[in-house]
């Protein structure tokens, strides 16, 4: 093989490394320190410290307007905290009890979570589910996950019997079928050893890859499970998840939410959407008590 041959199968990893998944910001913290809580951690589950805001704090009740705790799963390349800085305390002001956990952490890589088989992570989840209920007396959680995070979930209730323990998945730009990541990934075939080395050095990007056989078994027989209620709030201006109509579901209590729908002027990407989006953050509060529900426009950015 030329030299300059050699070079393209590893420069095409980093290059989808780079593009799936928030990038953590410069606020991240150790997220492999267990939280300071009575309850001990389950085996293999890392849970971040309880930041000021008030989440992660295993002292929380459900209330009786909120019954349900909600647990928040990161993107590829993020992590329990700068996943959330934004969604987290909003929920928390709210009256939430939130949760946050790491997951799909890979050797000698910190901050950067959500590398590992999509398969293995999605068992991770399910421990920490069972941590959050023991720890707050409610029989079901809610599940908010941005990108990766939105779609690992759905193996979880599928063949991990999650789906008796959850009342909801809100997806914030989930790769529930895959990515093209604006067609790069249609161009793999001519960089040789690129693919291998994608499911060799970070399984869980290769996992997310358009037709990937771990897509291929999450979506066989429908995209939804019985007695789950499915939300995917999605952005036209996705350049990671794309097309970003590859988001949607399909089948009972689905609804699937364009952004730019609520509000025209909402210009948020991948990486927005989960991390800022205040109208994406109303949207998942709809999600969350549709009971409650109020009208999401552009003026919810002030809410």
């Amino acid at each position: 093989m030329l030299p300059w041959k050699r070079l393209l199968g590893p420069a095409a990893a980093v290059l989808l490394a780079a593009a799936v998944g928030p990038a953590p910001t410069a606020t991240a913290v150790p997220t492999t320190i267990a939280s300071a809580s009575s309850a001990p951690a389950a085996a293999g589950v890392s849970t971040a410290p309880a930041p000021r805001s008030g989440w992660n704090d295993w002292s929380c009740k459900p209330s009786a307007a909120h019954p349900r705790p909600v647990v928040l799963v990161h993107g590829t390349l993020g992590n329990a905290i700068d996943n959330w800085l934004g969604l987290a305390p909003y929920l928390v002001a709210r009256g939430y009890c939130v949760y946050s956990l790491d997951y799909g952490q890979l050797p000698g890589v910190p901050f950067f979570h959500g590398l590992g088989p999509v398969d293995a992570s999605a068992g991770q989840l399910g421990a920490f589910v069972d941590r959050v209920l023991a720890a707050t007396g409610a029989s079901e959680t809610d599940l908010v996950g941005h990108s990766q995070g939105g779609m690992m979930p759905r193996y979880y209730l599928r063949y991990l019997g999650g789906a008796a323990k959850v009342n909801a998945l809100i997806g914030i730009a989930p790769s529930n079928h895959g990515t093209t990541l604006s067609g790069l990934i249609r161009l793999l075939p001519y960089f040789p050893g690129a693919r291998e080395l994608i499911s060799s050095a970070t399984p869980a990007l290769a996992d997310q890859i358009e037709g990937s056989a771990f897509l291929r078994r999450l979506n066989e027989g429908g995209d939804t499970v019985p007695g789950v209620r499915y939300t995917v709030i999605a952005t036209r201006y996705d350049q990671v998840v794309t097309p970003y109509r590859s988001q949607f579901l399909t089948g009972p209590d689905v609804r699937n939410v364009v952004v730019q729908d609520l509000c025209a002027l909402d210009a948020s990407e991948h990486l927005a959407i989960g991390l800022f989006d205040r109208i994406a953050h109303h949207e998942v509060a709809n999600a969350l008590d549709p009971a409650k529900a109020t009208t999401t426009n552009c003026a919810s950015v002030f809410d």
